[in-house]
């Protein structure tokens, strides 16, 4: 959405002129398609990372606004609550260094923001859910200070028409309800941009649909929300339930959530553009003054400004995006799927990994998703973010036999999916000590079945059997996390607990 926006009511019939925009946006899109006038193949990626802020004694700081003044960067922004940040990386050529580049880079950056953070007694904490959060912080008084959010929760609040509901049963239950989306502000995740052309744009998405709950087994580093045990990778389903604007009514009928795996394999990216105009209803209306086809029958390139705020509307796990550069439209898979952290070089880790691996399941003859039911990979995603590295995936049988069978996710990894990982990273061009170096972590982290997720789990528990309440032992666990994810170390490193006094 990233736009400033001017809060306000809208009428009638600023919908309806809304949703006319948004089909002369489509159509755009589908002339812009066939004219075949997208970027040419140029291998960039993108990264961006949402942050928490807390203090010394691990509980959220509400200070987003005094420290994105102290960083004083454009590489850093404001995100849902006022204890959230979040820093963009300019899009790399996936190639040689990248991925040393991409370290060095976020090292540095997180680093300086940092210390500009303890000037106002709070820290960068780059964690899925943190976990000290508490009911009363995710309230809409701590929302962000920009109209385009306060806009969002009343839009997405009015269309849901009663209160949020949460449920979700993991290892604990946690049930509570919210006026607003603010709950949603706990998720903090890393997106992974890939540009692609149009011809290869099925492809890869169908690739990043069928490894999400890889990504998340290996990945998952979210296990608390308001002081309960619940899933592995808690962020789902807390995100789906958050932006929910459907009554139980309408969830009976069938209607799709904001928040969704999706049902299908896809042949294009113009069908998830036309699904999310023909399912999900306007939540902000606001026109453009351009007229898309009159650009394209004067020979320009139009921005499609209501598609692009629309389907920011729609929280796809792995999201279609059109965007200009430089006046070229391009097209890219955004990837939403992992929680942020524990440090920068598991996030290089588990990135170096999902674009090795989706490179080479995208140029096989017989790819995955032509023997892996789609219903089966939303199994798997399920199964992901509750059991974490623990989990057991559906994939196709290797051979001629056909069908698919339950493998540990671990196994299916280390046997099977760090390979192919390896050849995309080659087929990328990237340096083969850089290669061997990344999904090493990856590899190591299934050896000893160890993730964010498993270490928060077993230090938490370590400290309630050491006599803490258990709000002590989740703010103990944040501290120790702090300094760990500060070293810098991968996490399948850290060690269990805390260190003796």
């Amino acid at each position: 959405m990233g736009e400033k926006v001017v809060s306000g009511a809208f009428a009638p019939s600023d919908r309806l002129a809304y949703r006319e925009k948004l089909t002369q946006c489509l159509t755009g899109l589908e002339r812009l398609l066939s004219e075949r006038r997208f970027d040419r193949p140029r291998n960039l990626m993108g990264l961006e990372i949402e942050l928490n802020l807390a203090g010394s004694d691990g509980m959220p700081r509400m200070r987003n606004a005094e420290v994105l003044q102290r960083i004083a960067s454009r590489d850093f922004q404001t995100e849902l609550g006022m204890f959230n940040l979040e820093v963009n990386i300019l899009p790399h050529r996936l190639s040689g260094r990248v991925f040393d580049q991409l370290a060095e880079e976020l090292r540095t950056g997180l680093a300086y923001a940092h210390r500009k953070a303890a000037e106002v007694d709070a820290g960068i904490v780059m964690i899925g859910i943190l976990p000290t959060l508490g009911q009363g912080d995710v309230v809409p008084a701590n929302l962000s200070d920009a109209d385009r959010y306060t806009l969002l929760n009343d839009q997405m609040a009015a269309a849901r028409g009663e209160e949020f509901s949460l449920d979700i049963e993991g290892v604990e239950r946690l049930v509570s309800t919210s006026p607003s989306i603010a709950p949603e502000s706990a998720c903090t995740s890393v997106q992974l941009h890939l540009q692609v052309t149009p011809d290869r744009f099925a492809d890869v998405w169908n690739a990043a649909q069928a490894v999400a709950s890889v990504q998340i087994a290996l990945g998952a580093n979210s296990p608390f929300l308001f002081g309960k045990e619940l899933w592995r990778e808690s962020r789902p389903p807390l995100f789906q339930q958050a932006t929910d604007v459907r009554p139980p009514e309408l969830r009976n009928q069938g209607v799709r959530p904001r928040t969704w795996f999706g049902e299908r394999w896809i042949s294009s990216a113009y069908e998830l553009f036309e699904e999310n105009l023909r399912y999900y209803p306007p939540l902000l209306p606001i026109c453009d003054e351009e007229d898309p086809l009159r650009v394209l029958d004067e020979g320009g390139v139009p921005s499609l400004a209501e598609l692009v705020l629309h389907n920011g509307t729609v929280y796809r796990w792995n999201r279609p995006v059109y965007g200009l550069a430089e006046g070229v439209p391009h097209l890219r898979v955004e990837n939403r799927v992992l929680p942020a952290g524990p440090t920068v070089v598991d996030v290089i880790a588990n990135a170096a990994f999902y674009y090795g691996l989706v490179r080479a399941l995208a140029d096989e003859t017989r790819p995955v998703w032509s023997k892996l039911p789609f219903g089966a990979a939303a199994e798997n995603f399920d199964a992901a973010c509750r059991h974490g590295i623990d989990a057991e995936l559906l994939w196709p049988r290797p051979g001629r036999s056909g069908g698919v069978a339950k493998v540990p996710a671990v196994k299916l990894v280390r046997d099977e999916l760090l390979p192919l990982a390896a050849a995309g990273l080659d087929a990328w061009n990237i340096e083969p000590s850089d290669r061997d170096h990344y999904l090493g972590i990856i590899e190591e982290r299934c050896r000893l079945r160890v993730n964010g997720a498993s270490w928060q789990v077993d230090t938490y528990h370590r400290a309630l059997e050491a006599g803490l309440e258990r709000e002590g032992a989740l703010a103990a666990t944040t501290r120790r996390y702090g300094e760990l994810m500060q070293a810098g170390e991968p996490v399948h490193t850290w060690p269990v607990g805390f260190p003796a006094p």
